[in-house]
């Protein structure tokens, strides 16, 4: 049985000040869950603070990229050894903004996670095509083709830890959803997509969340969709009424 992942992608708000505020806020309110896993992804900032916040709770605490290099002359960066240092379990790797933004590519994806995993972290890898990819017929294309790059030499054991994460580009931050059929299905062919680079035991133990305007009003549907592990929120994280709606879905 999956166990349902709730990860809060925090992006680049909060002060240190707010983020501690918010996260005692959520520690406070869902910090005693035990058949879901809760995640807060702060600024690389808050990390320690976050981490202090949530001390002695359920939630769990992550980063939102990291460099695949141990350490070096990569100014502006952060590693593994930094993440795991402040209390970090997760880490995003791949996200679209990251992919639309910074010139990251299904090969420096695959070099995060492989660095996430060797450090000791659990790695949830972003795949999701663009409007105009989904429109053009190629969305399932655009997703294999994702997932084949980003976990290419990855081993069985090492799948085992990753998280897949769907996010359609075209329903981040846009109020647009995909319908939970459409998601539903989009999970069905990721999860049967890992089943043949790997097998249909991985495949079924693999958490795939959802991530795309994700909101109290639509996450209990999202959620009880069978192949539907989570969700990774984005804008509705950043409040404590919200995000506590979303993690105790129905």
């Amino acid at each position: 049985m999956r166990r349902k992942l709730i990860a809060g992608n925090w992006k680049m708000y909060k002060t240190d000040a707010e983020a501690i505020e918010l996260a005692r806020g959520i520690a406070r309110e869902a910090g005693n869950l035990t058949d879901r896993d809760v995640l807060l992804c702060p600024p690389f900032t808050s990390l320690k603070s976050v981490n202090e916040a949530i001390q002695r709770t359920s939630v769990k605490l992550g980063a939102q990229t990291l460099h695949w290099e141990k350490e070096g002359a990569f100014t502006g960066m952060i590693s593994g050894p930094m993440l795991k240092a402040v209390g970090c379990s997760y880490v995003i790797i791949g996200h679209s903004e990251q992919r639309q933004y910074f010139g990251e590519t299904n090969e420096t994806v695959n070099k995060r996670v492989k660095a996430a995993l060797s450090y000791g972290l659990l790695p949830i890898m972003c795949v999701g095509e663009l409007l105009a990819e989904r429109e053009a017929g190629r969305a399932e294309a655009v997703v294999k083709e994702q997932l084949e790059g980003g976990l290419k030499s990855i081993s069985q054991d090492d799948m085992k830890k990753i998280v897949i994460a769907y996010e359609p580009v075209w329903a981040i931050g846009t109020g647009k959803t995909a319908t939970p059929e459409d998601a539903d299905n989009m999970h069905k062919f990721i999860r049967g997509t890992v089943a043949k680079l790997y097998s249909s035991e991985i495949a079924e133990g693999t958490i795939i969340q959802y991530g795309g305007s994700v909101k109290p009003e639509n996450v209990d549907e999202l959620m009880a969709r069978p192949n539907i592990d989570g969700a990774l929120v984005g804008g509705a994280a950043l409040k404590v009424e919200s995000f506590t709606r979303i993690v105790r879905f129905k």
